[in-house]
């Protein structure tokens, strides 16, 4: 397929105050054809609304993931969910989103509030027709999204509250709206979407939120590939095809290591100029080449990034927080980079490095291509397309 956009997106939650768990559930899938973005939000709050919201969450994604149409997954999902006799609403509501990256996007919403779709700071109107599902009232949306179009779409917990949250009481599906619109800038990453509302929320809960409130964002971004060069390829006489893969990166272009840097500098008929600004880190310095957005030191710099990357996946306001740091060190630096990429490659070169002779070679190549592999299957578990070529 054709590439013509990427999508940015996040999540975030606020749980239910007093609860441990939050009873709303996201789940991001992607694959060579398409993005897939699942919200679901079990009935009442806690365990029990986990677990639903977890169970609907993940069985729409993988149908869908796996190749099923959205149409036989909704199908299944409402035919499966049964509707609580007592209040008679389900026991789990859910929206889903689908983006193909020729832009077409496929939306479905069963009991959710709408989704909002914002494009240059105006509202845009998702036409929707009604379909019955299984005895379920389904919202059905097809459209074309654009670079820098977001869509956001929410639990009802951003919605409502008890009636004695009285900062809370009018906030309805035209306010969000409203101050979406409002909020909402082209350039603003999916997370700082997701957090600006959240945050509004949570100030007109007054701290003590009364339901389970979550907010899916996505961006839609121009399809680009920032590409990264780790080590010089296996056969010297690959040298200059591979540094022409590089040097058509149509996102950022980023050497790591120090051989590779003095290649690449060659190449360019330019010099590795090393980084005297940066303070002392528990990594070796950068450095400057013209032409390359970022150049750090191999290994060492990598396991590195491995460790905060892993340390992201696990906990998301890490996360949040290392990219919004002001560290300059290769580290943090090439991991802002890979964050800000839609999709990554890597060269990944099979040269032995003669500066690693008291590791063994086949050693320090074989922690080479591991720490690699760890930091793409982190940057995939973070929405990343990721490719590894070995050269």
């Amino acid at each position: 397929m054709n590439k013509q956009i990427h999508v940015d997106a996040a999540w975030k939650s606020l749980f239910h105050y007093g609860e441990e768990l939050c009873g709303d559930r996201v789940m991001i899938k992607r694959n060579d054809n398409s993005f897939v973005m699942v919200l679901a939000d079990g009935l009442g709050s806690g365990v029990k609304a986990n677990i639903l919201s977890t169970l609907t969450s993940t069985i729409i994604s993988e149908m869908i993931f796996e190749g099923l149409p959205l149409y036989e997954a909704v199908e299944t999902i409402a035919a499966t969910l049964p509707v609580c006799s007592e209040r008679e609403v389900a026991y789990s509501t859910f929206t889903i989103l689908q983006i193909d990256y020729s832009g077409k996007a496929r939306l479905a919403q069963y009991d959710n509030p709408l989704a909002v779709w914002i494009r240059h700071n105006q509202l845009m109107n998702i036409e929707k027709k009604e379909v019955m599902i299984s005895g379920k009232k389904i919202y059905e949306s097809e459209f074309m999204l654009e670079p820098d179009d977001h869509i956001l779409f929410f639990s009802d917990g951003i919605l409502y509250a008890d009636t004695d949250m009285k900062l809370n009481y009018d906030w309805g599906q035209t306010d969000v709206e409203a101050f979406l619109e409002g909020a909402i800038q082209d350039d603003d990453p999916a997370r700082e979407c997701s957090r600006l509302l959240l945050a509004m929320v949570n100030s007109l809960y007054d701290g003590k939120p009364s339901d389970d409130c979550t907010v899916a964002s996505v961006r839609i971004i121009p399809a680009t590939e920032t590409v990264v060069m780790a080590g010089p390829p296996k056969n010297k006489e690959n040298d200059e095809k591979v540094l022409s893969r590089l040097l058509k990166a149509t996102g950022q272009r980023i050497v790591c290591g120090g051989t590779t840097s003095q290649i690449v500098a060659r190449h360019l008929h330019t010099d590795v100029v090393p980084d005297m600004d940066t303070p002392l880190s528990d990594v070796p310095p950068k450095a400057f080449i013209k032409g390359i957005d970022l150049c750090t030191e191999g290994l060492i710099t990598l396991q590195k990034v491995s460790l905060l990357l892993h340390h992201s996946c696990k906990d998301p306001e890490f996360y949040e927080n290392l990219l919004l740091s002001k560290e300059k060190d290769g580290a943090t630096c090439l991991v802002k980079a890979l964050a800000e990429s839609s999709a990554v490659t890597f060269l990944l070169g099979l040269s032995e490095n003669a500066g690693h002779h008291n590791l063994g070679s086949d050693v320090s190549l074989e922690a080479k291509k591991l720490v690699v592999r760890e930091i793409a299957s982190c940057l995939e578990e973070l929405g990343k397309i990721v490719t590894i070529e070995e050269l």
